[in-house]
């Protein structure tokens, strides 16, 4: 690596800060109405846009550098590009960018974990900024971003108040996990697996900064992948159990309602509302 191909890596994390904030400034222009019903949706509107352009752009690009040079994924520590280092230095901008945006605007306990996640890549992302070195780590890191397009794309349509059960969220949501089983799950694995047989090639400060960030973002991405499938399965069959109840409730009624003369129609709705409720606490 000869100093010509190098580029100013503090300079880019700047161009990047720089971008997020500008970006920021245009999206409260736009914010759809629908998002508009408080502050607080109107700001996490704005951030997740800000998070989903970043996953589209960084995502994209770490697959381009990839492909463009397929040594940056064999040789992860020496192997260097001027468009991987960019690469970098911009994502470490957006992450001091949203790092802020969370701790003055929304000091939430989610907005906590994720500073922390912030806080592990800045560091890791930052020594490859620095030193040139581990560029190749970082960029198949980011693949991550991939899955985190789908995930911004669904958070987003539960801030406009799309229904869990419209096609387009439904959509959204196998995508997530798809995604999120290949390019999250998978490649933090990957990463994993690889620190360890490398071990002997790295300082011991790098390994133990390597392998306490990949633990701490591996249990964080555990604990996500179990409440999205919460929310997005769990909460639907209850949901369907509780439309067969209410179906039945009302196809007992109209029985009812339809019973012959020889038998009184209060007697048969009384009996009809009875069985329904008899049914609901066997489907709970």
């Amino acid at each position: 690596m000869s100093s010509d191909e190098t580029v100013s890596g503090p300079l880019w994390v700047l161009g990047g800060l720089a971008f997020f904030f500008v970006l920021n400034q245009l999206l409260r222009l736009v914010i759809p109405l629908s998002a508009r019903n408080s502050a607080k949706q109107q700001w996490k509107w704005k951030n997740t846009s800000i998070s989903l352009a970043h996953s589209v752009i960084t995502g994209t690009w770490a697959l381009f550098c990839i492909y463009e040079h397929p040594k940056l994924a064999e040789d992860l520590i020496d192997t260097y590009t001027p468009s991987s280092h960019i690469l970098i230095s911009f994502s470490v901008g957006y992450f001091i960018h949203d790092f802020f945006d969370m701790a003055l605007c929304h000091r939430k306990r989610s907005s906590y974990e994720l500073m922390v996640h912030h806080a592990c890549c800045i560091c890791c992302f930052g020594l490859a900024v620095w030193t040139g070195m581990f560029i190749g780590y970082a960029v198949v890191s980011l693949f991550v971003e991939v899955n985190s397009v789908f995930l911004h794309i669904r958070q987003l349509l539960i801030i406009t108040g799309v229904g869990k059960e419209e096609v387009r969220y439904r959509i959204s949501s196998m995508l997530n996990i798809g995604t999120f089983a290949i390019f999250r799950i998978a490649v933090l694995g990957w990463m994993t697996r690889w620190i360890v047989l490398h071990k002997d090639d790295l300082s011991l400060p790098v390994y133990t900064l390597g392998s306490v960030v990949l633990a701490v973002i591996m249990l964080m991405s555990i604990v996500l992948f179990c409440r999205i499938c919460i929310v997005d399965f769990t909460k639907k069959k209850q949901r369907d159990h509780t439309m067969v109840a209410d179906n039945t409730h009302k196809r007992k009624v109209k029985e009812a309602e339809e019973a012959p003369s020889g038998m009184s129609g209060k007697t048969t709705l009384q009996a009809a509302k009875l069985y329904s409720n008899a049914t609901n606490v066997h489907l709970d």
